[in-house]
């Protein structure tokens, strides 16, 4: 029990400094430029004609600042923003008592939207089109539909798989925004930011270093900096120098281009046992002891995007430059 309390503790308070560092208006948010200009047209537009802002659908890999920018829009449109996800919406009955409870004008952001299930999507078809519930009431031939009226609300929704989202949902969105990889430079800033945030001292220099080995994801640079930052108030007098950015990410195994211990696990696996591939997902999942989804939603992304992995259609495929960069001879 006393565990369970500790850890429930503990993801509080890594919740807490999430909120904390997550900027609250659109022009503190970093990144993002094209998306961020187009919603701010959207936005004045909406509040020009006293209407809600249209449905948005936000996507793309995970950490990029999907939760933030949702709390940016109900923020900038002055509106309450009632979070949920798809998994925890399991029944019609769920997301009939979220919507009913809305005020006029409140954002509703679900995470995940591409886990709702079926029956759940076809409650909420109506409820974003016409702001209508149909509630069935009653079973077999006396069973009868009851339309409820439901105030006007932006439904935002966000996925890593826009893939899997049904060809109707996704169609009832009206902004639709991509959500791209972030430039080193733009990852320096954010972690300077943080850092003065955290009331923690950290040179140019440190803060590009951390940036270069954050995969292009804010929420990697964040944790990143929250750990060097333990290392300089343990090993160092609480700045963090170029020096001392180097050495903790180097006991933390993230090496120059972002790449950690499983990332080195997954490639030094499909190179050793299956000669750099083609492998199946299912080989490599089982090989380096990882789910199937873990490697495809959170690994192979940054390894594609870098050109160290192929998808062909007999499997992964390590590349030339991945050899490279692990100073390996390139196989025939």
């Amino acid at each position: 029990m006393e565990e369970r309390m500790i850890s429930a503790e503990a993801h509080g308070l890594e919740d807490s400094i999430d909120q904390s560092i997550r900027p609250l208006k659109l022009e503190q948010y970093i990144g993002q430029e094209k998306v961020k200009k187009n919603l701010s047209i959207f936005m004045e537009a909406a509040k020009m004609r006293e209407e809600c802002l249209d449905h948005v659908l936000l996507y793309g890999p995970p950490g990029l600042g999907k939760t933030t920018l949702s709390g940016i829009i109900a923020a900038e449109m002055g509106v309450q923003m009632r979070t949920t996800s798809g998994p925890a919406i399991e029944r019609p009955g769920d997301l009939a008592a979220i919507l009913t409870s809305l005020e006029p004008g409140d954002v509703l952001f679900i995470d995940e939207i591409h886990r709702l299930n079926r029956m759940v999507e076809e409650v909420l078809y109506p409820a974003m089109e016409d702001f209508c519930l149909d509630i069935v009431i009653g079973k077999g031939p006396t069973a009868r539909s009851v339309r409820l009226d439901l105030p006007p609300f932006t439904l935002v929704g966000a996925t890593t798989r826009a893939g899997m989202l049904s060809a109707p949902l996704r169609d009832r969105f009206g902004v639709l925004a991509r959500l791209e990889y972030y430039t080193e430079a733009e990852l320096a800033i954010i972690v300077s930011r943080t850092a003065d945030i955290f009331q923690t001292s950290i040179d140019d220099d440190a803060a590009g270093e951390i940036a270069r080995r954050s995969r292009g994801t804010p929420r990697i640079a964040n944790r990143l900096l929250r750990r060097v930052r333990d290392f300089a108030q343990v090993k160092g007098d609480g700045t963090i120098t170029l020096t001392l950015a180097q050495n903790a990410l180097r006991d933390l195994q993230v090496d120059a281009l972002g790449l950690d211990h499983i990332d080195h696990k997954l490639l030094f696996g499909m190179i050793e046992k299956y000669r750099g591939g083609p492998v199946g997902l299912e080989t490599i999942s089982a090989t380096i002891g990882e789910e199937p989804d873990t490697i495809e939603d959170v690994y192979e992304p940054y390894l594609l995007q870098i050109g160290f992995i192929q998808r062909t259609p007999r499997g992964r495929v390590v590349t030339a430059a991945c050899y490279q960069h692990f100073n390996l001879e390139v196989p025939n």
